[in-house]
């Protein structure tokens, strides 16, 4: 969590880099068929202009001769012979022919990305590290992603059936979507799942959501996993064999999955006078904004109650106002879900 985030105008370079080495490798074929033409062409000249009586010194100036040709700039004098004088006419047509073909299609593509939306999506998605992936952009989903963006985490969506609405909303939270089946590995390495801290699962399919899972941790076995289970003794079940961190739709709100994504351990809310509040332990990050504050600064600025602090290896569970958070200690605080994910974005 303490590792700096890359601007959106580094990233959309970095996108920009990453798709045009995609376009390069799909006209490779323009770029081999250019290339024979050039060599072949000047072997070809080589033995055609020895049989000619007009040879040239070397194999390689013949080669040379045939690039000057596609270009209309030849560096010696027009040949006597006919079917010489038909290659000097023949290699700028073909060559300039397979340029032409070519440049046009890459830059046609090139200067209109939303023709590709799917691949420019992936070369976003590229661009992360240290990120969250997320897969299902339901309603629970897109709150989830929405709370992720206010806490300042870099995201990468997974979902094969996004309305527009909200496939535009969550574009414009600068968030890459890829319209894809999450089931795919090729679709989970394109998210960035081997770079990425943690994965949310977000659909309505328990099953689809535990083959997701059991995936993403065969391709990152460290990553972090949050399944959203809709039956609260399989979610149970789920954390206690898989390490998952299930939790179940009916009794979460999307501030408390985003809270978890983040990397916040956090329990399932109570309801205490109407409010619903969760128990929640986190880990100061090297650059968090919490360093350097006392508890009672903490409880003040983020509305939460600091039950826990852990320092040096020591726990106080009742620590004074006056003591100052350093990056490495532990906390654990009770607080709503806003609050928390308040608390979350500050500790990056």
């Amino acid at each position: 969590m303490g590792n700096a985030r890359i601007t959106p105008r580094r990233r959309q370079w970095r996108a920009a880099w990453r798709d045009t080495l995609v376009l390069l490798g799909e006209f490779r074929g323009s770029l081999i068929a250019f290339a024979v033409l050039v060599v072949g062409g000047g072997l070809l000249y080589d033995v055609l202009s020895r049989a000619a009586g007009e040879p040239l010194s070397s194999v390689l100036e013949s080669i040379y001769r045939a690039l000057g040709l596609v270009f209309l700039q030849s560096s010696g004098d027009f040949p006597t012979t006919l079917y010489l004088q038909v290659f000097y006419f023949a290699m700028p047509i073909l060559g300039l022919g397979i340029l032409a073909r070519g440049l046009t299609e890459f830059g046609v593509l090139l200067f209109n990305r939303r023709s590709r939306s799917k691949e420019w999506e992936m070369a976003v998605a590229s661009t992360f590290g240290n990120h969250i992936v997320l897969v299902g952009l339901g309603h629970l989903g897109y709150r989830v992603v929405k709370h992720l963006h206010e806490m300042n985490q870099d995201v990468v969506v997974i979902e094969l059936k996004a309305s527009a609405e909200t496939a535009n909303n969550v574009r414009a939270m600068g968030i890459p979507i890829l319209h894809d089946d999450g089931r795919r590995e090729t679709v989970l390495e394109a998210a960035g799942i081997r770079k990425a801290r943690s994965l949310v699962l977000c659909t309505q399919d328990d099953t689809l959501n535990l083959q997701i899972a059991v995936k993403a941790r065969n391709l990152n076995p460290g990553i972090q996993v949050i399944v959203r289970i809709f039956d609260d003794d399989f979610a149970q079940a789920l954390q206690k064999q898989f390490d998952f961190k299930a939790l179940s739709a009916t009794g979460m709100a999307a501030p408390t999955f985003a809270a978890a994504a983040a990397g916040m351990d956090i329990t399932k809310p109570i309801m205490v006078e109407g409010q619903a509040l969760s128990l929640a332990r986190m880990d100061v990050a090297v650059q968090s904004q919490l360093a350097g504050k006392s508890v009672s600064d903490v409880e003040a600025v983020y509305d939460v109650s600091v039950v826990l602090l852990r320092h040096d290896g020591e726990s106080d569970f009742h620590p004074a106002g006056g003591r100052l958070l350093a990056s490495g200690d532990a906390i654990a605080v009770i607080g709503g879900p806003q609050e928390l994910n308040h608390l979350v974005g500050d500790n990056r």
